[in-house]
This record gives structure tokens, sequence and C-alpha cells, in this order.
């Protein structure tokens, strides 16, 4: 049976991307929200938010949190240069944790999910779903599922209806992430994971590294 309702954190990313899939079989209404908080690849992300939302016929919400790039010191979000090509090594753990710290927004996903959790409360909805994955997890401590318990304990507090945070993908790898969403119908026309805002995805930075090494061999 389905649960009643979702608001789904949706970038145009590999993760949320198939969140939003999994969310739509598994609620009986689903909505989106899509955050523009000064990342470099905002305009990208929502055109293909947008685009999966007119797709799905989901209700879209877009909510500006300008003052969440005005924090400084990622390279998500000024002028400093994105770490790409061979500063990247997505296998190697110190590589990763050094360009976490370059592209770390401060308090990002704290803030962004709990906006999300109030707008879910005025909606009357009683989940929201980030596009977490146990593969970044290892270098972002607000990718985990222990984070997400946390803040249903905070959100049973500060919301009417006790908002949850639930994330269908929060203990995959990328790998099985894309072939869930490959099972989906997921369209690679309709992903945005690059940290920059070009006509193509860059194809170096760390983001689209991980998502090009789990669409290997899947058709999409």
């Amino acid at each position: 049976m389905k649960k009643s309702s979702a608001l789904v954190l949706l970038s145009g990313g590999l993760d949320s991307s198939v969140n939003l899939l999994m969310a739509l079989g598994k609620f009986k209404h689903v909505e989106a929200v899509t955050f523009l908080y000064g990342q470099k690849a905002a305009r990208r992300e929502l055109h293909h938010a947008k685009k999966q939302c007119q797709r799905y016929g989901v209700r879209h919400h877009v909510i500006e949190l300008p003052f969440i790039g005005a924090f400084g010191g990622s390279s998500l979000t000024t002028a400093k240069k994105i770490p790409t090509g061979k500063m990247v090594r997505i296998d190697d753990l110190k590589t990763s944790q050094k360009t976490a710290k370059s592209v770390w927004v401060p308090n990002r996903n704290g803030i962004l999910l709990n906006v999300a959790a109030g707008l879910a409360e005025s909606l009357g909805i009683q989940v929201v779903v980030p596009g977490f994955n146990k593969e970044e997890a290892t270098t972002f401590p607000d990718n985990t599922k222990e984070y997400m318990n946390r803040l249903n304990g905070s959100f049973a507090l500060s919301t009417a209806n006790k908002v949850r945070v639930e994330c269908f993908t929060v203990s995959m790898k990328k790998p099985e992430i894309a072939k869930r969403g490959q099972k989906l119908g997921l369209m690679l026309s309709d992903l945005w994971p690059c940290y920059g805002s070009g006509k193509k995805w860059c194809g170096q930075c760390e983001s689209c590294q991980r998502t090009l090494r789990a669409l290997k061999g899947l058709a999409l």
C-alpha cells in the first residue's frame, strides 16, 4: 500500500532523480522542490529538474536561498576553481576528503532540509526525500542514515505533522542507483550531475566522474 505524500529535493542529479522515480512508485502524492543557493550549476539544475517534473506531472516548487552562497568558501558558489581531472581521485579517500572540503557549502543540507520540512508541513506532506548515497557518505557526513535519524528527532519537535526524512538510496552506491534508475525508466537527457553550468556535463568534476562510472554499460 502506498504511503500518503512526499516532497523530493530535486537537483536533477542521479541520486535525486532516482529518488523522485522511486517516490512516485511508493507515495500516493509526490511534489518536488529545487533550491537555488548561488551554486554555479543553478541554471542547469533548474532546467533539468523542471524537465523531470513536467515529464511526470509533478508539482514543482523553486526556492531561492542566496544567503547560503554568500557564506562563501565553497568552490561551488565562489570564483574558486572546482577540482577537476587529475585533482579528483574518486577511489582515493584522502584525495576525496580534500576535494570534499573544496565543494563543501556551510550547513547546506541542514538548511535545505529544514526549509523543505517547513514547506512540507505547510502543504500537509509527511515525508521529505533527499538524494543521499553510501558512496559519498564516506566524505560527507550529512549524507548518512545517522544524519537522517537526528533530523527526524528534530522535526518531530519542530513540525506539527512530524515530518520525516526518508531516502531510498542512502544505503546504495552510485552504480546501484544507476541500475535502479534504468529499471524505472530514467532518461539520461533528464540528468544534470555536473558542478558546472556549460552546455554539456564537464565530465571532469567529481560528481560527473562518479556519475559517468555509475552509468557505464547502462542503456539509458
